[in-house]
């Protein structure tokens, strides 16, 4: 039969006396555990403070440079916007002159007066394109399926085209692909484009709208088997007030990129001389949360 072993009070006294030290040092412990994590709150809150005071610096120093850049681009915008509105409108006021005068048969009187409206028109179009580069793209992003993008801008352009005895093509690879982006915005880039396009083709000639994704990115392909583009040009393409062709405004292309960059996109060219050009704008693709990439 197996006997309990049992303590005498000694030993129980002896017992208590340890529990009770040890119970102590453990209390002590936990107080020196607790006055540490004070002293790490305090001091990664002064950390954090610290940080943050840093970070709003850096933010105000950023925000003051770009605010400067801006006044110094504004101010060199003005002063080219001066120089491309002296010329049409001083034109506008000789033609506008010409018909004070009391002799002036009727058939002159009229040349000068469509002249005098052909100029105005053009100083209408560079201040309506200079307040659109200036204002920027807002980006109020909509849902807007490539398909319906590129239909819209077809319907637009094929007229235009055949009128000018080119050919109009279409291709669509988007594969049903939706993209959340500013519509108006986007739809204008992609006409001034094609619009471009068709002023590079001689008859006979022909444009191309295409689309298609890959790598999380659709891309607006605009092709034409124009003249091409010198490689000496093509550099300044995308700058403000830069232009080849008469009558034009120097803003469609910087307007153009202006839009992608605000998508977070970006557009570039590939032109061969005596071969023609193509114009690439390619945006990001946000799938919607359970819906993978189309390509």
């Amino acid at each position: 039969m197996n006997q309990v072993s049992t303590l005498s009070p000694q030993e129980l006294q002896e017992a208590f006396q340890v529990f009770t030290l040890a119970s102590s040092d453990l209390c002590l412990a936990y107080e020196e555990l607790r006055q540490e994590g004070e002293r790490l709150t305090q001091e990664l809150a002064l950390a954090n403070g610290e940080l943050r005071r840093q970070f709003e610096a850096r933010e105000a120093e950023r925000e003051s440079r770009q605010r400067q850049e801006r006044l110094a681009a504004m101010g060199e915008m003005a002063a080219r916007l001066a120089h491309q509105l002296r010329t049409p409108l001083a034109t506008a006021l000789l033609y506008a002159a010409q018909l004070g005068g009391a002799d002036l048969p009727a058939t002159e009187r009229e040349r000068f007066a469509s002249k005098t409206v052909e100029r105005l028109h053009h100083l209408e179009r560079l201040v309506n394109d200079m307040l659109q580069f200036v204002r920027g793209v807002h980006a109020g992003c909509e849902p807007s399926a490539v398909e319906d993008m590129l239909s819209e801008a077809f319907q637009i352009i094929e007229p235009q085209a055949m009128a000018r005895g080119l050919l109009a093509e279409l291709c669509d690879e988007s594969g049903g692909c939706v993209i959340h982006v500013d519509r108006q915005a986007l739809g204008g880039a992609l006409l001034s484009l094609l619009e471009n396009a068709v002023q590079a083709c001689n008859a006979g000639g022909s444009i191309r709208l295409a689309a298609s994704v890959a790598n999380g990115q659709v891309a607006f392909c605009v092709s034409d088997t124009g003249a091409g583009i010198a490689a000496a040009l093509q550099e300044h393409l995308f700058e403000p007030f830069f232009t080849t062709r008469r009558g034009g405004t120097g803003l469609g292309l910087a307007i153009v990129r202006s839009v992608a960059e605000t998508h977070g996109g970006s557009i570039s060219l590939r032109s061969v001389p005596g071969e023609g050009s193509e114009f690439r704008l390619c945006l990001p693709v946000v799938p919607e949360p359970g819906r993978a990439l189309s390509g």
